[in-house]
């Protein structure tokens, strides 16, 4: 079983077919889109994903543009930010929107590992405080 299933958004092919390699490898399911339209459909499709890899700087809808859909229909899911162009600006833009984290292009493999395995802890805890409050509200009508 995988550690996480991530959905991971870059334009540039070979940095995503690269990427795609090194985390399968250390035991992480991809799910790849180029663009921030595909990645929406993407999650529409694949309600498994935990962690989304969010390029910044992408032609048409952006990055923060991306993650704001995202937290939008999908709240729950993480999304770690990726740039080569990193500005001060465009990071605290990203937080600012939900983004869990915010790495440098190219980060180191390991590190970014570590962030998706900590934003996947997140949203699971999440996940079960939301089902621990409904079960709690499921039992309190019947007493």
């Amino acid at each position: 079983m995988a550690l996480a299933t991530i959905l991971l958004v870059d334009d540039e092919i070979p940095f995503v077919e690269t990427m795609t390699k090194r985390l399968v490898k250390r035991e992480l399911e991809v799910i790849s889109a180029f663009d921030g339209p595909s990645a929406l459909a993407a999650l529409r499709q694949n309600p498994r994903v935990e962690v989304v890899i969010l390029d910044v700087k992408m032609p048409g809808m952006d990055g923060i543009e991306t993650l704001a859909e995202i937290k939008k229909h999908h709240p729950l899911v993480e999304v770690i930010m990726l740039t080569g162009h990193a500005t001060v600006e465009s990071a605290i833009e990203g937080m600012k929107k939900g983004a869990f984290d915010y790495l440098m292009k190219p980060c180191d493999i390991e590190m970014l590992v570590a962030k998706v395995t900590e934003a996947a802890q997140r949203k699971r805890r999440q996940e079960e405080k939301i089902i621990e409050a409904q079960m709690r509200e499921i039992t309190s009508r019947r007493t």
